[in-house]
């Protein structure tokens, strides 16, 4: 497998000098959209009830039903992989498992947290062409053990979206999984962490790639969108709705200040800010692969569909370009390093860091 994220602690060293250019290693590197940045600043007048009892979090959750149907609730909560605990805990038994593929944020950054937490097991999958999406027959493959006690139990499929990978799976994808899923029984959780990336990549709406398309229980990223920490639950299927504030509180993802998250997503969700800033984080990754191809030593190990570019160089150049870019190794065996775009990455910044790999490789 290979070992997304390895570096880290060579980016410690990075940081500490603030000469280094534009940072390629993360969304999560980048600052607060400015809109964003004034809904903080608009929720900070005067005081608010605490724990979602605001005008704020009032606002927000209409706005979830706005975007993505009547039917859907939606619940701030902290961080992406508290979203995830308490998005599958409301599936989970303490005997179930969840289908996932092994490259799966779930399954390989979060520090093993469904296991621990919630007590279940992942079945983990290969994906076909290594592309990082689920497939049908990976979840029909998985099925043999329902009903037998010596084995844990599946009971929810989760994606991501988009992948690890960057790859971004189509409204069409997403049906077939679902059919598949709650054939057998079983529901359908989206990790979104890039899902306005996503989105952005189709053209089309949240509501497509979510509740139009049979997903059960999804979390909505806001913060590798522009926003400062700022993540939301989404609950389509109403008999789950009921448990989320008691799991959310559990779950330690109950802020109490709300109303600064809650006003971060519906700045999101308003006038399509979600969509403006996955759609600019998306053109300026693909304007740095498109800039690749002209550099022979260098190749694109996936398809570019969002803010990620996984590209295979040599080790040489890798090193130089890390005396002066922030970004990591996806897997040094192979030579495959991932660059990530954002909101706020220019293209004059992906120019300079073009120019910056040709050199090195010229060298």
């Amino acid at each position: 497998m290979p070992t997304p994220g390895c570096g880290i602690s060579s980016l410690t060293d990075v940081l500490i000098d603030s000469t280094y250019p534009k940072s390629f290693a993360s969304d999560n590197h980048a600052g607060v959209h400015p809109t964003i940045l004034a809904a903080i600043a608009g929720a900070n007048e005067g005081d608010a009830p605490a724990y979602g009892g605001d005008t704020w979090t009032a606002a927000f959750e209409d706005k979830v039903k706005e975007v993505f149907g009547p039917g859907a609730e939606g619940f701030a909560v902290l961080n992406g992989a508290g979203a995830n605990m308490v998005g599958l805990a409301l599936m989970l038994g303490r005997f179930d498992a969840v289908i996932c593929a092994d490259s799966a944020h779930i399954a390989t950054h979060e520090a093993g947290a469904a296991e621990r937490l919630l007590g279940v097991k992942l079945l983990t999958a290969p994906t076909q062409n290594g592309d990082g999406k689920l497939r049908p027959d990976d979840i029909t493959s998985r099925l043999d053990g329902i009903g037998n006690h010596h084995v844990s139990q599946p009971t929810v499929v989760s994606i991501s979206q988009a992948t690890e990978l960057g790859t971004c799976y189509s409204p069409a994808e997403i049906a077939a999984l679902a059919e598949t899923a709650h054939a057998a029984g079983l529901r359908l959780h989206m990790d979104g962490a890039r899902l306005a990336n996503a989105a952005a990549h189709f053209g089309c709406d949240l509501r497509a790639i979510t509740t139009d398309v049979g997903v059960d229980v999804f979390s909505f990223g806001g913060t590798k969108n522009g926003a400062l920490a700022a993540e939301a639950v989404v609950v389509l299927d109403p008999s789950l709705s009921d448990a989320v504030p008691f799991l959310r509180r559990q779950s330690l993802q109950l802020a109490s200040k709300m109303r600064f998250i809650s006003a971060q997503l519906s700045a999101l969700l308003t006038d399509d800010l979600w969509r403006q800033n996955g759609s600019h984080a998306n053109e300026m990754a693909a304007r740095l692969a498109d800039g690749l191809t002209e550099v022979p030593s260098v190749s694109l190990a996936q398809p570019v569909q969002s803010n990620a570019v996984f590209a295979t160089l040599p080790a040489a150049v890798v090193e130089t370009l890390r005396q002066r870019y922030l970004f990591h190794y996806w897997d040094e065996a192979t030579g495959v390093v991932r660059w990530m775009t954002a909101f706020d990455t220019t293209p004059e910044h992906v120019d300079d860091f073009l120019d910056d790999i040709r050199k090195a490789a010229a060298s």
